[in-house]
């Protein structure tokens, strides 16, 4: 599976250094690039030809006075409104004014930045009818770190994700406001500040600019590539449990994963295996002949939420590189040759059923992950201290610790509720099926963040429960080079309660850092 995380790894498209915006090759990996580690972005100049087509084909459609959607014509189900001649570039500003009717937290700026990069390569496809200037405003923005203030809540996943793609948009004509240097300050003085020109919009711009599916994108790529690097890591921090715990080995055999050959599965087994081979099974008098399923059944759930990533990825790697805006302009090879198609391509489904069923996966893997905590915490069969602490009573070692997970595991539950079954008509019923995307990737992403927080606290006990059955993993293994890591940050804590809050953290940090990915020779 690929790695999530982003330290020096990620190659840039064909120029180092830089992501290269053509509407046909840009890599989820790059968006991470862009949007976490501020690498620039440029527009190709193959696709600059396309671009200034399209444009020159709606330029002569908004004289003609032919009713074309959102050039000539109001939007939504006021399509029926054919405007004048005058109206037309008026109606580009109105559009962006009305339609930035967000509410909520604003974005984080990694998502904001994701967005931006998204919305100028679908652009770059050279189906929208936008210049190349509104396409190269965009990623002036997002390389001069200038972050529009994008609210969290509005969009219904179709026509797109008007609300914040409006809010996204605003900044560009000189209008709302940004994050500049950690400050918010209007758009218009953080663009005479960076040197950068506002735009005067014309025909079909807002249109292009509003409709599509760029946040939701934004968000389900990070989000993704975070899940991609969690599970990674849970699987490295499970077979540290089973060290700490003396499981049994025979649950990762691999002639069991043979017969039930899902992928994942055997992926997972076999990845288990390697990291626990190195570390000497330990005879165990008495007790349970089979551990419980939390261990157990790794490579079965494991396996199971990693399969279940795969498709979103697809469906991404389509996305990102996808023309979402409506209507399309398609443009033949001579000068006047064009057609406009009416559709449907800023329809979320495709990625709402996406993260529907991946927040689903990972929400069950945090489950399986707060199942194995409680198990270290209340371990006695397998010799450890009740809470994994001296002098229990005194102390409460990581009994809280054990809370914060269940809590984020009923947080969870609640978080899993599919957003893709429900939808809100709206515009009088020309938007009469809505997807609700952006709501499924907003709770994608926290269940992420949730169950990253579960992992910390699995990493903490695990850790402390080796140390105190003195069944720390041997030198120069896998497993011991993450203990390491985890000790390089936590110390042992035998015995005198102290703030676990700030353990969990520093853990959290090191995950999302990449640091609890464990390499081996299997790879």
């Amino acid at each position: 599976m690929p790695k999530a995380e982003s330290k020096p790894g990620y190659q840039a498209s064909s120029v180092p250094g830089v992501v290269l915006v053509d509407g046909a090759s840009l890599r989820l990996e790059d968006v991470v690039r862009a949007a976490r580690y501020g690498t620039p972005a440029r527009l190709s100049d193959a696709a600059r030809g396309r671009v200034e087509a399209s444009s020159a084909a709606v330029a002569r459609m908004a004289q003609s006075g032919q009713p074309v959607y959102g050039v000539t014509t109001g939007v939504g189900s006021l399509s029926d409104r054919l405007l004048s001649r005058e109206q037309v570039r008026d109606l580009q500003l109105n559009v962006l004014r009305s339609h930035a009717a967000g509410a909520g937290e604003p974005l984080p700026s990694e998502v904001v930045r994701a967005a931006l990069l998204l919305r100028a390569n679908a652009l770059a496809t050279g189906h929208s009818g936008v210049r190349p200037v509104v396409i190269e405003t965009l990623l002036a923005l997002l390389n001069a770190r200038i972050h529009p203030v994008v609210p969290s809540q509005g969009s219904l996943g179709a026509s797109g994700d008007l609300a914040p793609l409006a809010h996204l948009a605003l900044p560009l004509v000189g209008l709302g406001q940004v994050e500049l240097d950690g400050t918010i300050v209007p758009a218009a003085r953080a663009l005479e500040m960076r040197g950068i020109q506002p735009l005067e919009l014309e025909p079909k711009e807002a249109v292009a600019l509003i409709n599509g599916t760029q946040i939701t994108a934004a968000l389900a790529t990070l989000a993704l590539l975070d899940a991609e690097r969690l599970l990674d890591s849970a699987i490295a921090v499970a077979a540290l449990s089973a060290c700490a715990l003396a499981a049994r080995r025979s649950p990762f055999d691999p002639r069991l994963h043979a017969v039930r050959p899902h992928p994942g599965q055997r992926r997972v087994a076999e990845r288990v295996r390697t990291l626990l081979e190195p570390v000497p099974e330990q005879p165990r008098s008495g007790g349970r002949v089979q551990d419980p399923y939390s261990i157990r059944c790794v490579p079965q759930v494991y396996g199971a939420v990693h399969d279940a990533l795969v498709p979103l990825r697809t469906t991404l790697e389509i996305e990102v590189n996808s023309a979402t805006d409506n209507p399309l302009v398609f443009t033949g090879d001579a000068i006047g040759d064009a057609v406009v198609l009416s559709g449907g391509n800023f329809h979320g489904h495709p990625l709402a059923l996406g993260c529907d069923a991946t927040k689903i996966a990972i929400a069950s893997l945090g489950a399986m992950v707060e199942r194995r905590v409680a198990l270290l915490v209340d371990a006695e069969d397998y010799g450890l201290p009740p809470f994994l602490v001296a002098e229990p009573g005194l102390n409460s070692g990581t009994m809280i610790a054990h809370y914060l997970a269940a809590s984020l595991v009923a947080e969870n539950r609640v978080l899993a509720h599919p957003s893709s079954v429900d939808s809100i008509p709206t515009s009088a019923n020309v938007e009469d099926y809505n997807s609700m995307g952006a709501t499924a990737a907003r709770a994608f992403r926290k269940v992420v963040e949730n169950v990253e927080t579960i992992v910390a606290v699995e990493a903490l006990c695990a850790a402390q429960a080796c140390d105190l059955a003195g069944r720390v993993p041997p030198p120069g293994s896998p497993l011991r080079a993450l203990y390491e890591r985890i000790r390089e940050r936590v110390p042992f804590r035998e015995r005198d309660d102290h703030v676990v809050a700030d353990d969990i953290s520093t853990l959290l940090a090191l995950l999302r850092e990449g640091g609890m990915v464990v390499e081996t020779s299997e790879g």
